[in-house]
């Protein structure tokens, strides 16, 4: 059974930088610890991705807040996360999900028994995104989400986006 770690965006802007919150910081150390369970070359990270023209962009009418601007320091992993992520599989995307991975992801599954953990920011966007792509592409891999390595926007849409995941079969650790 291979097993693969999907660390989605811990990245600055979302930690303490243009979108950041106390509860994204908080989670740091369980993501930390999380990715040294795993081998290099299970671990699939994502980046969210904008180009200086964000602003102009559908999200970026919807979200007035320039962030992950590629190139800046916000748009990079944070430094002490990217240390143990050297060597993982590294998938930069312009929106929430990540179509790319989940066709990755599920060519990798069809040659192999595989489960699949996610993990990162923020819970109620990316995370969910790309827990739902991922399982309408794999309905039958186990996915799942630990919540400790998660934060959203707010508590209250993180707990929404974590029972919306479990409605969709997607497991929640304890």
């Amino acid at each position: 059974m291979r097993k693969i770690l999907v660390v989605v965006d811990m990245q600055n802007d979302f930690i303490d930088g243009a979108l950041g919150t106390p509860e994204a910081l908080a989670i740091v150390d369980n993501v930390k610890a999380k990715i040294k369970e795993y081998d290099k070359q299970d671990i699939f990270v994502t980046m969210d991705t904008h180009a200086p023209d964000y602003l102009n962009t559908q999200e970026g009418k919807n979200l007035p807040v320039e962030h992950c601007i590629k190139g800046t320091e916000g748009w990079l992993v944070r430094s002490d996360v990217a240390e143990l992520l050297n060597g993982a599989n590294v998938y930069e995307k312009p929106t929430f999900g990540s179509v790319r991975l989940a066709r990755d992801l599920a060519a990798i599954a069809a040659e192999q028994e595989t489960e699949i953990e996610i993990i990162g920011l923020c819970t109620d966007i990316c995370v969910v995104s790309n827990a739902l792509l991922l399982k309408a592409v794999m309905p039958e891999v186990p996915i799942s989400v630990d919540p400790a390595c998660c934060a959203g926007v707010t508590p209250g849409s993180h707990e929404a986006a974590l029972k919306t995941m479990q409605m969709c079969q997607i497991k929640i650790e304890d």
